[in-house]
């Protein structure tokens, strides 16, 4: 890249020129494409260097008092240069600008763009249905001339605190890369069948398909309702159902929607005013999907994850359909143990709690001792084996000093990575059976279950979302950040 003094920036600027360079490249990367496959010849080496990223650095060097600041991002640890490829500037604009600016206007932080050295790998520069144009050319071929995904090139190290120090280079100013944000994006496309651009900042993470049917026929709802904030639901396969849509048609359309061709299908809820909107993400079971999912959706900096959906009650006071708000996690989902070893605790953020909690009232109607009957507020425990129940007397002991009130499979695991990706979390469950206390779940009574509660717990997890909307400085928690952060939240 040049010389950082070279070209001075305001955050707009800074971003535009990110914008322009990013357009360039791609658009060099697809034009030798297209000429290889129809006449096979390659690109040169001169043409190769323009398929790269752009570079955002700034530069930090304090002169006088250094300012004072609460917010727990758009900070600097230490002066020097800080340094990030970034990829789709022109989708993460707002994003960027909301980093740069504080840096720029209370820092006096010096801004540069240009060039980077790191290649864009040609499958990411194709939207759906373009790499159906390079069938007739083999991917070794297109690997002895295009960069190509590297495994090698992709990684959390920054994010897992791996990252060290050397003289000369510049500091990591994001947790994320480019290509570690490309790498994500595809598979976010992959897995939930609609484009990432369509994911929003508020998420809702369920293990049940009934509460994403519950999510949609409330969307419904609120694309009919007369000046309604929200103005389209973006479903899986990509079909939009539109404000204004007659319902025979809006409904024919969610019906059409292929979500069971998705491993982890998503709708997305968006708002009329172009602010940020809800999404909700069927993970499935097990730690394995929720480290997964959350892996490629931490690159887009949503405001929160909450997760909401069944567990087993742990407590002979509980009732079917109470609710467990987790304020600490026994993390027995193995799968984050090299990352966030166990004996790191995983706080529960106060924000969150308080919304969940004021949200279970508002729905419920519910206040004081009536909420605590139904609102049970304890330690989740997270398994990766389904039948833990089959080794009681081992793990016996294990839950019963951790005290815990309610047994799952995602929780634990959601909440590890929200620490670790420096995502705000949140978890409000339902008790759908209580399998110590022989309250099976049982297909009759399960179904009743479903009808009655489902409904009612995406409502809070909905009205919780209403009410951290209004302080996101609080909401991103200094909690989530060690001493020697990148700037960039």
């Amino acid at each position: 890249m040049q010389d950082v003094a070279e070209f001075v920036l305001s955050p707009e600027q800074a971003v535009d020129r990110l914008e322009a360079l990013h357009d360039a490249a791609c658009a060099a990367l697809r034009r030798a494409l297209a000429r290889f496959v129809e006449t096979g010849v390659p690109p040169d080496a001169a043409e190769r260097a323009a398929f790269r990223y752009p570079e955002l650095r700034v530069r930090w060097e304090p002169r006088g008092a250094v300012p004072f600041t609460r917010r727990a991002w758009a900070r600097f640890p230490a002066p020097g240069i800080y340094a990030t490829t970034v990829t789709q500037p022109g989708d993460f604009r707002l994003y960027l600008l909301d980093q740069l600016r504080p840096l720029a206007e209370e820092f006096g932080a010096v801004i540069s763009v240009g060039p980077s050295e790191q290649e864009i790998p040609y499958p990411y520069v194709m939207e759906g249905g373009d790499e159906l144009k390079l069938g007739e050319v083999s991917a070794a071929e297109l690997a002895r001339h295009f960069p190509t995904p590297m495994l090698s090139a992709v990684g959390d190290e920054v994010a897992d605190g791996a990252w060290e120090f050397g003289e000369g280079r510049p500091r990591p100013l994001a947790l994320f890369d480019a290509v570690r944000v490309d790498y994500s994006l595809k598979r976010l496309q992959h897995y939930m069948g609609t484009d990432w651009r369509a994911v929003q900042p508020w998420i809702l993470l369920t293990n049940y398909q009934r509460y994403v049917e519950q999510f949609v026929r409330w969307s419904l709802a609120e694309l009919a309702t007369p000046g309604g904030q929200y103005d389209r639901l973006v479903l899986p396969g990509g079909a939009l159902v539109r404000r204004g849509d007659a319902t025979a048609a809006a409904e024919a359309t969610v019906a059409a929607a292929p979500w069971s061709r998705f491993q982890m299908p998503a709708y997305h809820l968006l708002r009329a005013d172009g602010s940020a909107g809800v999404s909700i993400v069927n993970i499935g079971v097990g730690p394995s999907n929720a480290k997964n999912v959350t892996d490629h959706l931490a690159v887009l900096r949503p405001h929160c994850w909450l997760m909401i959906g069944h567990c087993g009650g742990l407590r002979q006071s509980q009732q079917i359909g109470d609710y467990v708000l987790a304020h600490g996690y026994l993390r027995r989902d193995q799968i984050l143990d090299e990352l966030v070893p166990p004996e790191v605790p995983v706080p529960a953020l106060a924000e969150v709690q308080v919304a969940l909690q004021e949200a279970a009232a508002r729905v419920t109607g519910d206040r004081g001792e009536a909420l605590k009957r139904r609102l049970r507020t304890g330690t989740v425990v997270t398994y990766d084996d389904r039948n833990w129940e089959l080794r009681w007397s081992q793990e016996r002991r294990r839950i019963n000093i951790a005290r815990a009130v309610a047994v799952d499979m995602e929780s634990g695991t959601l909440a590890a990575q929200g620490y670790r990706l420096r995502v705000p979390y949140g978890t409000l469950l339902c008790v759908s059976d209580k399998p110590l206390h022989g309250e099976i779940k049982l297909p009759g009574a399960a179904s009743a279950f479903y009808q009655r509660a489902v409904g009612e717990h995406l409502s809070i997890g909905i009205a919780a979302i209403d009410l951290l909307r209004g302080d996101l400085a609080a909401l991103h928690s200094r909690k989530l950040r060690s001493f020697d952060e990148p700037p960039f939240r």
